[in-house]
């Protein structure tokens, strides 16, 4: 049976180290991610920073634009086509995520900016394209 001890040294809270801390109130349709604080990394959901093994992460928030690196279509566990799409963000760190508009039509390279941080469904960011949204077939 564990009994607390008020010897022991209890972290202040908010500065848990590589992970995120409690999102703030205006930031509920942003995308929040770390910053290692000894080399700069900018990284995704992490407890150590991939670089540097560094512990001390910053939350900051995203500025919500990106560009797809890479992009599939799902058809399954769903009754639709869908498309998974890897975003690389403007601050340099990559998320997956669902690219609004037919799954076919969504290539390397496009730029897209975040619609909703979390998808009800899949709990996923939702982006949609900010360019031309229909590409003629090449």
């Amino acid at each position: 049976m564990y009994h607390h001890s008020a010897s022991t040294s209890q972290p202040a809270a908010g500065s848990a180290t590589g992970v995120l801390d409690a999102a703030p109130a205006d930031s509920k349709d942003a995308i929040l991610f770390q910053r290692c604080a000894w080399c700069g990394t900018a990284m995704y959901h992490r407890l150590l920073c991939p670089v540097c093994q560094g512990s001390e992460l910053r939350t900051e928030r995203s500025e919500g634009t990106g560009t797809v690196r890479h992009s599939t279509v799902v058809h399954r566990n769903t009754p639709a086509a869908r498309n998974v799409s890897l975003i690389e963000m403007t601050e340099g760190f990559v998320v997956r995520g669902r690219v609004m508009g037919p799954p076919v039509g969504i290539h390397s390279g496009d730029r897209v900016r975040l619609s909703t941080a979390k998808d009800p469904v899949r709990g996923e960011p939702v982006f949609q394209l900010t360019d031309e949204p229909y590409r003629a077939w090449t």
